[in-house]
């Protein structure tokens, strides 16, 4: 398994961007899919982006489509999560999560970081 370490988060306001990263540390960081998940408030889970080991390919749901980028260094063991026009509802703990069972929004990660808190407010 991997070690996931998020950071970047903090407070912003409505409009503004801000990048997360996830800095990995163990072996084959390559060889591991990866996603963003964040978690509101009494709310549940929610996925948030996902990304091929190689990197070339990635999915995210319609919520944050068009405003989010994830992508992924394996040069530098990193995962990154560009955030785009971000409103209060993007307000959560993002959270990074590693695996080799596939890639997408239904795999079973076996590695998380603790998360990060993105506040989005004016």
């Amino acid at each position: 398994q991997l070690q996931l370490v998020e950071s970047g988060g903090g407070l912003v306001q409505p409009g503004e961007s801000l990048t997360l990263s996830c800095a990995a540390s163990g072996r084959l960081f390559s060889s591991y899919a990866m996603a963003w998940f964040r978690q509101a408030p009494g709310k549940e889970r929610d996925f948030v982006a996902a990304i091929n080991p190689s990197g070339d390919s990635t999915y995210y749901p319609d919520s944050v489509k068009g405003r989010f980028t994830i992508s992924k260094n394996n040069a530098k063991n990193t995962l990154y999560l560009h955030m785009n026009r971000l409103t209060p509802e993007d307000t959560a703990v993002y959270y990074c999560a590693a695996g080799l069972r596939g890639w997408g929004r239904g795999v079973p990660y076996e590695s998380w970081g603790q998360g990060t808190q993105v506040t989005v407010s004016s």
